[in-house]
């Protein structure tokens, strides 16, 4: 879409892998000197991690009238930055869980005609346990995605 892309990550160690799948520049969030090099630099930021955040930091990084969007949902309370730290640049904080249909039909239509898939780890009904223990450890990357196909197989094999 012409946007220049900056990835976010806490490991060095995705740097390349961030820039492979089209990030034009990385960020790793752990270094401090990184982060102060970015200050006030950024119209938008897509936020989708899950888990407990400093979102300080990221509105630190945000130009005037800029916006973070906050698309990850999860169990812990995020820190939130001061009222002031957004009011006095005019930066906005806003979220969204999913659009609706119309929205994404075209999201998968626009995915479809750019080549943009997911790279995802395909698991079985039978290895569901065994994926959410990996999940936990942080050893499943990016998404487990269950095959529907071994539903009934899986089934059959509990009931009888």
């Amino acid at each position: 879409m012409g946007a220049h892309t900056v990835a976010f990550t806490t490991s060095a160690g995705k740097v390349e892998e961030a820039k492979s799948l089209g990030a034009d520049e990385v960020i790793i969030s752990t270094d401090p000197e990184s982060l102060a090099a970015w200050a006030g630099r950024f119209d938008v930021i897509v936020n989708t991690v899950s888990a407990s955040q400093n979102l300080v930091m990221y509105a630190n990084l945000l130009k005037r009238e800029g916006t973070l969007v906050m698309l990850g949902a999860g169990p812990e309370l995020h820190t939130w930055p001061p009222s002031m730290m957004l009011s006095y640049k005019r930066r906005s904080i806003a979220g969204s869980m999913i659009g609706g249909i119309k929205e994404t039909q075209e999201m998968l239509e626009f995915c479809a005609k750019h080549d943009i898939v997911a790279d995802i780890e395909m698991i079985g009904m039978e290895d569901i346990e065994q994926a959410y223990e990996r999940i936990l450890r942080g050893q499943v990357k990016y998404r487990a995605v269950i095959d529907m196909m071994t539903l009934a197989p899986a089934l059959e094999r509990h009931s009888g």
